[in-house]
């Protein structure tokens, strides 16, 4: 289970930590914010959402030195010392509280927990229900049980255009055979192509 936002709190993601760089405790961030400099300022405190096994579970993280290397934004932070303690915070992601007066607020932000067991709605039909979020260098992905599969939504605007978390419910608006059950209909096509031979054998006499 990851950590949930404090009570009464409004957060926002800003990044996720991907890589240890270095021997002196830098991390790459893979950003969420439109304002990094800004935001990673030294002294600034973050939420982690990190599994309830890491040991920064429960503990917030504070921006030592943010710097840009070769495009990349990398940070020092307090308590990280080492490329080791770097380590343990890899895939970490970092929520800070909402400021009203800050510009551009930064919308569509959401906890794994708020949106496991959100239905999956496509044209009005329920059509699954998310199990998990899978947060990979490229884009999150929206894991959807679907019966017994599982299917791989990219959480993009044009894919799920809604989050109604107080209905209980996301809108998708899937490419043509996202929610199509693409294994089960090749193994449909294969007794049919399997039964023509069998049709074409006897007409040569080869059957039975």
């Amino acid at each position: 289970m990851n950590a949930v936002p404090p009570a009464g709190r409004t957060q926002l993601r800003v990044g996720r930590l991907v890589k240890a760089h270095g021997l002196k405790g830098a991390i790459k961030i893979e950003l969420y914010t439109d304002d990094p400099d800004g935001r990673f300022v030294p002294g600034a405190t973050f939420t982690l959402q990190v599994p309830e096994s890491s040991p920064w579970h429960g503990k917030p993280l504070t921006v030592r030195e943010f710097r840009w290397m070769n495009s990349h934004p990398v940070a020092f932070f307090e308590g990280v010392d080492d490329r080791s303690a770097a380590e343990e915070l890899i895939r970490a992601i970092l929520w800070v509280d909402e400021d009203s007066q800050s510009s551009p607020a930064e919308d569509d932000a959401w906890f794994d927990h708020q949106l496991v067991g959100l239905d999956v709605v496509r044209d009005g039909e329920t059509v699954g229900r998310v199990v998990r979020v899978d947060h990979l260098p490229a884009q999150d992905l929206l894991i959807v049980k679907v019966r017994e599969d599982e299917v791989l939504v990219p959480f993009v605007k044009a894919i799920v255009p809604e989050v109604d978390v107080a209905g209980g419910r996301v809108i998708v608006t899937p490419p043509d055979g996202l929610f199509e059950e693409l294994p089960d209909d090749e193994g449909d096509e294969t007794p049919s192509r399997s039964d023509g031979d069998d049709a074409e054998d006897a007409e040569d006499g080869t059957a039975g």
